[in-house]
């Protein structure tokens, strides 16, 4: 096995193919010689997957507050990252991540309106050290996203949080990943993820097998 260290987000709006991405790089670096671990965002763990369960699908009278969401998922985080990101980095693995610490900045801070300053000091606190070394950002437009989204068979009349928010809030949260991706090139390399899926797949192992060094 190559021990390659290193922690791959993806990060994008609702709809835009970030789970398939994942499983077909996860395939990629594997054949190349890679140990990888797939994780994600609220989730990883036990623990993690039950804020998820809030996060996600949380429908009754008492709304949650935006200051609640925004701990429940930098609580998951921590968790995750000690449980599951730390412990596998350490041991030369790669780490993909379906979402991570620029969606928090994306939905809480951009389209939430929370301040961004703290946002970014409580994701210092949750990642505990931990360095991202490159962030795939599959961009589109919000309509194409939720059009994508509404055929997906395991997800068809499951409430979801997100999702349910308004074609206005997902602008914002687009304006929030691209204003990120202009701030941190170097990590952050945003791909259209309207191309077909085995063209978008051959430059994210293109992105990603130069990062890793493979």
């Amino acid at each position: 096995m190559v021990k390659c260290g290193k922690l791959i987000t993806f990060e994008g709006p609702e709809g835009s193919g970030k789970s398939t991405q994942i499983k077909l790089l996860a395939n990629y670096l594997s054949g190349a010689g890679c140990e990888v671990v797939v994780t994600r965002e609220p989730g990883g763990t036990p623990l993690a997957e039950h804020f998820r369960e809030i996060l996600k699908h949380h429908h009754t009278q008492e709304k949650i507050h935006p200051s609640t969401e925004l701990f429940l998922f930098e609580a998951g985080r921590a968790q995750n990252v000690n449980e599951v990101i730390k412990p596998a980095l350490a041991a030369g693995k790669i780490v993909l991540c379906d979402r991570f610490t620029d969606s928090t900045i994306a939905y809480q801070g951009y389209a939430r309106g929370q301040d961004l300053h703290m946002l970014e000091t409580l994701n210092r606190l949750a990642l505990n050290g931990v360095e991202i070394a490159l962030t795939i950002l599959l961009d589109l437009p919000p309509e194409v996203g939720f059009a994508r989204a509404a055929r997906r068979v395991e997800t068809q009349n499951s409430f979801d949080r997100m999702e349910s928010e308004t074609l206005a809030f997902h602008h914002k949260v687009r304006s929030g990943f691209l204003a990120l991706a202009a701030q941190y090139p170097e990590r952050i390399k945003v791909f259209n993820a309207e191309q077909p899926m085995e063209q978008l797949a051959a430059a994210i192992a293109r992105e990603a097998a130069d990062v890793v060094g493979i």
